[in-house]
């Protein structure tokens, strides 16, 4: 396929203004919406092809997640392209100021292999709704579900305003060499500096959601047993793969002791005695990432779990404990349903802890005391962060999703990912009102220090000022409003 040919397509349709039109966008993405009605069985067949992702988990985080972003966005579209009318100051007071909402133009969405419907088509959605023309490129490692993308979004969508690529590395970096107007990519930081390389050599700007290794602190307040279901929850379903799982957990030698007991039972309760037989546990997307996460068992203190089987790409869910901060497992993200449990005496070691290390995608406390809660809200930095729970913060459509530093760069989610695709284009309307000029001819020469005198009293920042003054500009005349407007300037500095 020659990419250049394909973007060049679609700036032709761009300029032509086609997607710019609000009742255009809306109707795609009501095609859209029926695409994903019409599909969902065949959805959460590919997920299960590619992940074995139980048709729980399928609707729960990704067919009905996408299902509802894209409902959200429909109820709200006519509104948020609205342009925005900010508060005015008093220099601008008879003027118009607006923000509006600019499509960037061509953008690029590159989708993730762990959630490969969801981390595709809510930027994909966003992306249509703001008014651009997309190229969208689904993650190889998820095959059946790439296929499905390719295959049956070009049925509901416009394939002159959208157009879906595929391949892998090589093809992704050949499109990576066309000018977009913006690129959203969802994965690694490895390959997101890899992103962001790119994007830098045509100026091109990005949002990068990439990830890391999300701490999860657990103290001795917390009620145990209802902390170890939302841990081992959050940090099992998708087999791990999460970007947002919680990566390790901080916590004191009694904790532990607690935790690994009340773990013991929830995992039995959840999987069974052998929890390979359980149709409720997701497979590693690959034997590659199998490989990987298995170097990681490699001498470790296995509490819980363990098991591997190459061909059925099985690891169960595993827990170790004495874990070191310098052993192979604190490295990296984990990606898999690994946890490690490394100990600490009390909040404030596992804060210098978390601080020695980049800045994660999340962090996840679990405690009652809001003391504590406090120190980790205002003495950390990450992402997002959920205090006694996991993952339920994502679902929150109000909250901007996205990393900090090496975990990304921007934000999305319900509103925020439309105000992601689009560029807020500020405009100052005048008219040629007499009154208007008059009030502004101060800054024209010749100067003089009464020129200056109003002029920096009518410009300088004030608190709470309002404009009750202004039909005296219409009322009374321009110099008789000016004596106003200044007098009572400097009764309110005193």
């Amino acid at each position: 396929m020659c990419y250049t040919q394909v973007v060049q397509q679609l700036r032709t349709t761009f300029n032509s203004g086609k997607t710019r039109d609000v009742d255009f966008r809306l109707g795609q993405l009501n095609a859209l919406l029926r695409c994903y009605e019409e599909n969902t069985t065949e959805m959460a067949n590919v997920l299960a092809a590619d992940l074995r992702k139980h048709k729980q988990e399928a609707h729960l985080l990704e067919i009905e997640f996408i299902l509802n972003d894209l409902r959200n966005t429909l109820f709200n579209l006519r509104e948020w392209v609205k342009p925005e009318k900010p508060e005015k100051s008093l220099v601008n007071m008879m003027d118009g100021v607006y923000i509006y909402k600019d499509p960037y133009g061509v953008v690029l969405v590159i989708g993730a292999w762990n959630y490969p419907l969801q981390l595709t088509l809510v930027p994909v959605a966003a992306a249509i709704a703001a008014g651009n023309c997309v190229v969208i490129k689904p993650s190889e490692v998820a095959p059946a579900s790439a296929k499905f993308i390719a295959d049956v979004l070009p049925k509901y969508l416009s394939q002159d305003c959208y157009r879906v690529v595929t391949g892998g590395p090589k093809e992704t970096s050949e499109l990576l060499k066309e000018k977009f107007d913006y690129v959203f990519y969802t994965g690694s930081g490895r390959v997101g500096k890899i992103i962001h390389q790119a994007c830098s050599e045509n100026l091109t700007p990005c949002t990068l959601e990439l990830g890391g290794k999300s701490p999860c602190y657990l103290d001795g307040t917390a009620n145990i047993a209802i902390a170890a279901r939302r841990i081992l929850w959050g940090k099992f379903i998708n087999a791990g793969q999460t970007c947002i799982a919680p990566d390790y957990i901080l916590c004191s030698k009694q904790v532990q002791k607690q935790f690994i007991e009340e773990a013991r039972k929830v995992l039995k309760e959840w999987y069974g005695t052998n929890p390979k037989d359980s149709p409720d546990l997701c497979r590693i997307i690959n034997q590659n990432h199998f490989q990987r996460l298995t170097a990681l068992l490699k001498g470790a203190n296995v509490a819980i779990g363990g098991e591997t089987d190459l061909q059925d790409r099985y690891i169960s869910p595993t827990i170790l404990i004495d874990v070191k901060s310098t052993d192979p497992v604190m490295q990296d993200e984990i990606f898999g349903p690994i946890l490690p449990i490394l100990n600490v005496d009390n909040a404030y070691d596992a804060i210098k802890f978390i601080n020695s290390r980049p800045p994660p995608l999340v962090m996840y406390i679990f405690t009652l005391d809001t003391k504590i809660q406090d120190l980790f809200v205002t003495g950390t930095r990450s992402g997002s962060m959920c205090l006694n729970d996991t993952i339920m913060q994502y679902a929150v459509e109000a909250l901007p999703f996205g990393g900090v530093g090496p975990s990304g760069m921007g934000s999305y989610h319900g509103k925020y990912s439309f105000d992601t695709f689009v560029h807020k284009k500020s405009c100052l309307t005048k008219d040629f009102n007499p009154i208007g000029e008059k009030l502004a001819a101060s800054r024209y020469p010749p100067y003089s220090d009464s020129k200056l005198s109003f002029l920096s009293t009518l410009l300088k920042k004030r608190q709470g000022i309002n404009l009750h003054f202004l039909p005296y500009l219409l009322m009374f005349g321009i110099g008789v409003a000016s004596t106003l407007v200044v007098s009572t300037l400097l009764k309110d500095d005193e």
